[in-house]
């Protein structure tokens, strides 16, 4: 049975540290694959202002095109919105019995896990492997079974320097991959 990591984010837009953080969870974690699961409405990012979402999926799409462990996924496309995990990883599981899903957060986002929807049915039917974030520490030994820490490092990149850099007219070459630089110059 494959074992799948689904990485949900925004990637608004998808950048370097996306890539290698998936990298190295792909090994420490012992997945197969990892699935880039673009959000076109993270509940607790609404009002956020978001690149087009099919145009975001373009990105994650063209930044993977040589990385044959890595997918990007639409499923969320088709869920209603705000997107859910819980409802991610039933319809994922649903569409693909013959997998396992392992959910991959950022230690921001274990710190809110308890206001996530459903999120005691995520940890009863799901691994979460949890991913070290700067100013979200987590003590390993507390985590509950099912939840590991994966010692990955801190991740150097963010969407949000990418946005600052483009809406100030700064470089972004070495932020994101190539094909992502060249579509955000043209959508400057």
């Amino acid at each position: 049975m494959p074992t799948i990591g689904i990485f949900g984010g925004s990637f608004n837009p998808i950048h370097n540290g996306h890539i290698e953080l998936a990298r190295r969870l792909l090994a420490l974690a012992r997945l197969d694959e990892v699935w880039f699961v673009v959000s076109p409405q993270n509940p607790f990012k609404r009002g956020e202002r978001l690149l087009d979402d099919d145009l975001r999926l373009r990105m994650v799409e063209l930044a993977l095109a040589d990385e044959p462990r890595m997918k990007a996924s639409d499923c969320e496309f088709r869920l209603p919105r705000p997107s859910y995990m819980w409802l991610t990883l039933q319809s994922l599981s649903q569409a693909h019995p013959d997998c396992e899903f392992v959910l991959l957060i950022g230690a921001d986002n274990w710190a809110r896990f308890t206001e996530w929807r459903a999120w005691r049915d995520i940890l009863a039917h799901h691994r979460v492997v949890v991913y070290p974030r700067e100013g979200a520490p987590v003590d390993a030994a507390t985590l509950p079974p099912g939840v590991t820490l994966a010692d990955t490092g801190l991740v150097p990149g963010s969407s949000t320097e990418v946005r600052r850099r483009l809406a100030e007219g700064q470089p972004i070459t070495g932020l994101v991959p190539k094909v992502v630089e060249e579509i955000l110059k043209v959508k400057r």
